[in-house]
């Protein structure tokens, strides 16, 4: 059975390495008394190969490394010759498993596994199953709630004549967790779903607004070179024990820390401003690998820069190649409850205009999280499953800027007492956004509530296929329904406010704004509508005031752009569309990130005094980078791309840089262009070696100061030879 240690001290044969891994024993083992009845061990072979049955068997054949990758709570193989037969009689064996910090201090793991005749499941053991002449072949259990790392192995052979230790250096094991195992805290019974949330390196993140949904592929390039060892290196950051590392909750806790570097000098810098000097626009990163790459090669030098769906991402990367099944998930909606009241407040004045200063809570347009799968022995039954692990900072859980794991379920049920950070989470899913007006005297009156406005089309990659999934019903009831008004009213008895609001006394005039099919494109005009509804049998008059606002994804607003009133006047019963337009020429030089605006109107009615308020955001749809492979792909065979783009601004694009990645390649090919003339269309010409058959993605995204989010994708079926 495995013993786990709090510390350890090394004897003096073990730490002395022999760097010759087909020779002898190590020079410390090799005593001068040695005879022919003293059993050394000559060569370990651990069949590493690729396609090897070790790494086939474990679902590690994918990794670029040549090392011997497994997955705890399953049985591997090796091969030891020694200098004479084995003799079962009078011989022993045992290996010593040895988990050490490279980078850090924290404790160490030795772990002895015992010759046994006949293995056990949930236990170190190791089993002779063949022997030939001087060789033997080992089956070797692991246990399924192992740590998990890069272990150190040393052969120890015992005989009538003594002991010898055979470190087996370099030839270190990489044990990951493993979904394909029952005994496994992240064991998922679906064989799709293991392929895609653990062995899948493409995914697609989502991101836009709820009625103009973008989508992008990324590349999470978990089995890419030097991207295990980058993953083991983040986990080392997080100065926990290693004795830690054999629990998914934890091990994702960490990843959601240390995947920003606001505290913890982790992977990402984020930035939501418009300068991105010293570093790469979030928007034209396509891919985690080289993001990782970059943070290990530079001992951890933290890479500029990222926003949300970076951090998811990154985050999607890390917890697939450690073995946890993870995606990314994108709510459309998203509130950031600042004060954990688990309401959105928006307040305006006595002139009905927006106070923008008054509140620090907001919604963004989109959020990218992720989900991992596991048990949750720690809560009550029922609580397992997906949980919600977040590396974007927002705010400091447990002082330290993570998020999660937080249960699904917990959520879905209002169930914000189960840790961690359930009620941040809920917020986001299922606030409700509440406009306050200012009244003569300094204090403010709830005037409107909207209870169904914040987490929309909750998203996710399909299993199998790049389709979009919508899995809102597993954050929340249906908007309306009894279990829904249930779970906010129990998760609002812990906010710090009250959600049960008075309504206003009359509501008999709605107002709604419409946008046309997939919304405007940037360069031209946007278009969209505002309908009003009179539901009274009387006339209502009004003054509705609109203001159009360039805003960050985060929902925090840059600047207005637009601003009028519109008198109006609606008959008993009537509804009315008002046409809005708002200029090429007049957002043209305010427009930041994502090309995100806020249509906010409001109005009071004359008769009754109601007032009307409702906002509406909205993006300026980018052109796609078009991706045409010219003829066959084969392996080995030089590839011609040709890359297409098209300009829609009458401006100048100044330093445009092309980055592209996937088709096998181990790194980003970065081309800068230079300058893109107004409304000019660009053909990149560019040659690859495919190295893999099978379906393959390759990737090119544009990184460019004025117009951001352009990037395509093609699907490319590579040949073998």
């Amino acid at each position: 059975m495995g013993s786990y240690s709090a510390s350890f001290s090394l004897p003096v044969e073990m730490s002395r390495s022999n760097t010759n891994t087909t020779g002898g024993p190590s020079s410390a083992a090799a005593t001068p008394a040695a005879s022919d009845t003293l059993l050394k061990v000559h060569s370990v072979d651990f069949l590493k190969s690729k396609d090897g049955p070790n790494r086939r068997e474990h679902h590690t054949d994918v990794y670029f490394s040549d090392k011997l990758i497994i997955r705890r709570g399953q049985t591997f193989q090796m091969w030891i010759e020694f200098s004479r037969p084995f003799n079962p009689k009078s011989d022993k064996l045992e290996l010593q498993l040895k988990l050490e910090p490279i980078y850090s201090s924290s404790t160490g793991i030795l772990i002895s596994v015992p010759l046994v005749n006949v293995l056990e499941d949930r236990r170190w053991e190791m089993k002779i199953v063949e022997q030939k002449d001087k060789r033997v072949r080992l089956a070797v259990n692991t246990l399924p709630s192992a740590s998990i790392g890069c272990y150190k192995v040393t052969v120890e052979s015992f005989s009538p004549r003594g002991k010898l230790l055979f470190p087996c250096t370099p030839n270190d094991v990489y044990l990951l967790f493993n979904p394909w195992c029952e005994d496994d805290a992240v064991y998922l019974d679906n064989e799709a779903e293991r392929k895609e949330y653990v062995l899948n390196s493409m995914g697609r993140i989502y991101y836009g607004t709820e009625q103009q949904i973008g989508t992008r592929t990324w590349n999470f390039a978990q089995f890419e070179q030097d991207i295990l060892e980058a993953c083991l290196f983040i986990l080392e950051r997080g100065q926990v024990a290693m004795t830690e590392w054999r629990d998914p909750e934890i091990v994702s806790r960490m990843v959601s820390a240390l995947v920003n570097a606001n505290d913890d000098n982790g992977v990402l810098i984020g930035s939501w401003k418009d300068s991105y000097e010293g570093g790469t626009s979030p928007t034209a990163w396509s891919g985690s690998g080289d993001i990782l790459r970059q943070y290990y090669r530079s001992s951890g030098r933290p890479v500029k820069f990222a926003q949300c769906w970076v951090y998811a991402g990154v985050t999607n990367s890390v917890l697939r190649c450690l073995g946890i099944p993870t995606r990314c998930v994108t709510n459309f909606n998203s509130a950031h409850d600042t004060d954990l009241s688990l309401t959105i407040d928006i307040y305006i004045d006595e002139k009905l205009e927006i106070i923008k200063d008054k509140t620090s809570d907001s919604v963004w347009n989109f959020h990218v999280w992720n989900e991992s799968w596991m048990t949750r022995p720690d809560l009550p039954a029922g609580y397992g499953g997906w949980q919600v692990v977040d590396a974007t900072p927002q705010e400091p859980s447990q002082g330290s800027y993570r998020c999660g794991p937080t249960s699904v379920s917990a959520v879905r049920n209002g169930q914000v007492d189960l840790k961690f950070d359930t009620p941040f989470v809920f917020a986001e899913v299922n606030s409700d956004r509440i406009y306050w007006q200012k009244k003569t005297d300094g204090s403010f009156s709830q005037v409107r509530v909207e209870k169904n406005s914040i987490g929309q089309s909750i998203s996710t990659k399909a299993v199998g296929s790049d389709a979009r999934v919508d899995i809102t019903h597993l954050y929340k009831y249906p908007e309306g329904s009894a279990e829904e008004r249930i779970a906010v009213e129990r998760a609002s008895r812990f906010g710090s406010k009250p959600t049960l609001y008075p309504s206003p006394t009359s509501n008999d005039v709605s107002v709604e704004i419409f946008m046309d099919g997939a919304g405007p494109l940037i360069g031209g005009d946007a278009k969209l509508s505002i309908v009003l509804k009179n539901k009274s049998s009387s006339q209502r008059t009004a003054s509705l005031l609109y203001e159009v606002m360039v805003m960050y994804y985060t929902g925090v607003l840059k600047t207005t752009v637009k601003k009028d009133q519109i008198p109006l006047t609606l008959r008993p019963q009537e509804t009315k569309t008002i046409p809005w337009t708002l200029q090429y020429k007049e957002y043209m030089n305010h427009l930041v990130d994502q090309g995100a605006l806020k249509l906010a109107v409001t109005g009071r009615i004359n008769e009754t005094q109601q007032i009307l308020a409702t906002e509406f955001n909205f993006r300026l749809r980018t052109p796609d980078l078009i991706i045409t492979p010219q003829g066959d792909a084969v392996v080995g065979k030089e590839l011609t791309v040709k890359i297409t783009f098209q300009n829609p601004l009458s401006q100048v694009l100044r330093n445009v840089l092309f980055r592209i990645e996937g088709l096998g390649m181990q790194s980003v090919r970065k081309i800068a262009y230079g300058d893109v003339d107004k409304l000019a269309t660009v053909t990149l010409t560019e040659k690859f070696v495919p190295t893999v058959a099978g379906p393959q993605k390759l990737l090119a995204s544009m990184d460019c100061r004025l117009l951001t989010q352009v990037h395509g994708v093609a699907d490319i079926v590579v040949k073998p030879k």
